[in-house]
């Protein structure tokens, strides 16, 4: 499986986040330049997680965006179902596939899917940004300034 490039830049944009400082917001040109990504599909990526209440945001002179909740509270797998948005491995339905009465790849691509989610869930955001990730998150956040 291969995670879109949606998830992956999600996944980056609420790992970035967990470096700054209370009371920081990072922005969105400041996350595109660092992950030299596209600004347009930044802002797509953002809209969509600030919408599922991950992410706080104030528009205007002096304001940014930041995390809604703390790191330990955003379970790896639920992110990334989101962000896939109920993800398949396969649809045998379109193209119709001529196998599909007598088949039994699907169902085995679906238990290996969802042990993929089932692992996923085990992790938190915080799970990840341990060491070494949170230094290079800071690594990050100094380059900025």
């Amino acid at each position: 499986m291969q995670l879109t490039r949606f998830t992956d830049l999600g996944l980056r944009v609420l790992m970035y986040l967990t470096g700054l400082e209370s009371g920081q917001l990072a922005t969105i040109p400041e996350i595109a330049e660092r992950f030299e990504v596209s600004r347009n599909h930044l802002v797509k990526v953002v809209h969509f997680m600030a919408q599922q209440g991950w992410l706080a945001t104030s528009r205007g002179k002096g304001g940014g965006l930041a995390l809604a909740r703390p790191p330990e509270h955003f379970r790896l797998g639920e992110v990334v179902r989101a962000l896939e948005g109920s993800p398949q491995l396969i649809d045998c339905a379109e193209p119709p596939c001529a196998l599909r009465q007598g088949c039994l790849l699907k169902g085995a691509l679906d238990g290996a899917l969802a042990a993929f989610f089932q692992t996923l869930d085990g992790y938190t955001l915080r799970d990840i940004v341990a060491s070494p990730t949170g230094e290079a998150i800071i690594r990050l956040h100094r380059a900025v300034r």
